[in-house]
């Protein structure tokens, strides 16, 4: 492999050079070096320069589509040679959207480890949007996300149900009521997902199926991860959708409590998402042992 080209990979992805001399063990200057070789190998610039910042031109661009490639071919020779000794070895990058990384694939990570302790998984976490794109840019090999947002270059594989449910303080005024009704719901102060989340998403288009526009709630305050929304609802009177995985310690201890809706169920499937034609060994035997440990036909 040419170490100049993971040099130029590296900087191409942080768009800095000081964190990629830091990431790969090397001086900034010799970073800087392997830069200017590769420009002058062929002859164009790859990075625009302005002061501290920088941003990949538009040969720079073509360079790291085909740097992504190479290096995806590299880590399937890895995986593929590895198995001749018995061994499997690689590095395989997963991407969850905030739910499942926090609460559903934990137990999946520690049980693959413990079969495979040669490969290395290296977890991105963002929402379901951020997630689908770093699939598209070739930045993963698997996604596991929330919502189904049906991109086209995108094969989606149904994984593990969930249910939506609507929670709030366990000392909420609103705990009294034995059931919510649809209307209820535009009186109450929600606090929700950022937009381009997964779970946002699958809320609207529940709401709309049973006939209230999602604009008809009164949303107190957007908030870019479940923890947060969830220490906002033990300190206030706002109510909002979570996943039932996401809630569990809290509703054993008490702290928050599920308030039934008339008829409005939110149920989903998480996603296995991978590229549409593209598949390779190590993608395919993580994605058999999540189906092992969920029992599933994957």
């Amino acid at each position: 492999m040419d170490f100049r080209l993971k040099v130029f990979y590296t900087v191409a992805l942080r768009l800095n050079f000081t964190k990629a001399a830091t990431e790969l063990y090397i001086t900034q200057p010799a970073v800087s070096k392997h830069i200017q070789e590769l420009e002058e190998s062929y002859k164009t610039k790859l990075f625009e320069r302005n002061g501290s910042k920088i941003a990949l031109t538009p040969a720079g661009k073509i360079l790291l589509k085909y740097t992504k490639s190479i290096f995806d071919i590299y880590r399937e020779i890895d995986f593929e040679m590895s198995s001749f000794n018995a061994e499997r070895q690689g590095l395989l990058r997963l991407g969850a959207s905030t739910t499942i990384s926090q609460y559903v694939i934990s137990p999946v990570l520690a049980r693959f480890h413990q079969k495979q302790k040669d490969i290395k998984v290296n977890l991105l976490n963002g929402n379901t949007e951020q997630i689908e794109n770093a699939l598209i840019n070739k930045e993963i090999e698997i996604g596991i996300v929330e919502g189904q947002s049906k991109n086209q270059s995108i094969k989606y594989i149904p994984f593990l149900k969930d249910e939506l449910v609507l929670v709030c303080n366990s000392k909420n005024p609103f705990v009294k009521q034995n059931e919510i009704s649809l209307n209820d719901l535009k009186s109450m102060k929600f606090i929700t997902r950022e937009r381009g989340s997964g779970t946002l998403e699958v809320i609207e288009f529940a709401l709309k199926k049973a006939g209230l526009k999602f604009n008809d709630l009164q949303i107190e305050m957007q908030l870019g991860s479940t923890e947060s929304i969830k220490s906002y609802l033990l300190n206030s009177d706002c109510f909002a959708f979570m996943s039932i995985h996401a809630v569990n310690k809290e509703l054993k201890n008490n702290e928050l409590i599920v308030l039934d809706v008339e008829k409005l169920s939110i149920e989903r499937y998480f996603y296995i998402i991978t590229l549409q034609g593209k598949s390779d060994s190590l993608s395919e035997l993580f994605i058999q042992n999540l189906g092992n440990h969920y029992n599933l036909k994957l």
